[in-house]
């Protein structure tokens, strides 16, 4: 159960209650990380550095905000943001690829299973990504990831009522996409993969 042994805050001061935390979290960060890469050494260093960040970032947590589930989400989306953005600006792929951190066989094959079971996730990013940004940020953290709008709202630091309003548009352009002709909301541009990640298109905040 969520928070049994102290939040954030205690497990950063204390590995046993790290090691707990850890084990209470890590497959939902490993799934989350896995509905958007496609490459089992890239979840393995992503959900890594969502760890890392929790030790960095302990201090912020405030259960009053929302659950840790919700905060971990937050860190979770910051992580792979940067990774798609260190993506984008890296030109040499041999240096990119020489620096992966080694993986054992049976550990690739345990993220290639995870991987296998989070493939209907992906795709249900890849539709996602011709809504604008800040609607498809809720869509994906409720429809996709399946937190409540609360915690999809603490995840993104907005409040639930702009959450359920952007929910709500997100919900009308897909239903307006499913009737249209060509099922597209207009200004699409299409998913695409890049360097492990699934990408998200761009668009303006709601």
């Amino acid at each position: 159960m969520e928070g049994i042994r102290g939040g954030p805050r205690a497990a950063a001061r204390d590995p046993q209650l790290f090691e707990e935390f850890y084990r209470r979290h890590v497959d939902a960060m490993t799934s989350v990380v896995a509905r958007r890469v496609a490459d089992p050494h890239t979840v393995a260093d992503l959900t890594a550095e969502i760890f890392l960040a929790v030790l960095d970032s302990a201090h912020t947590y405030r259960p009053s905000r929302g659950s840790e589930r919700a905060w971990l989400y937050g860190i979770a989306r910051n992580v792979v943001a940067g990774e798609r953005r260190r993506v984008a600006r890296e030109t040499d792929r041999d240096r990119r690829i020489s620096g992966r951190r080694l993986l054992a066989a049976d550990d690739i094959a345990r993220l290639e299973d995870k991987l296998d079971a989070q493939s209907p996730g992906r795709r249900a990013l890849a539709a996602l990504e011709r809504l604008p940004a800040g609607e498809r940020a809720v869509l994906e953290l409720v429809a996709v990831d399946e937190l409540t709008v609360g915690e999809a709202a603490t995840a993104l630091g907005i409040s639930q009522v702009a959450a359920r309003v952007r929910l709500h548009r997100a919900r009308k352009s897909l239903r307006a996409a499913a009737e249209s002709p060509g099922g597209k909301p207009q200004g699409a541009a299409p998913p695409y993969v890049t360097g492990g990640i699934v990408t998200e298109g761009t668009g303006g905040e709601a």
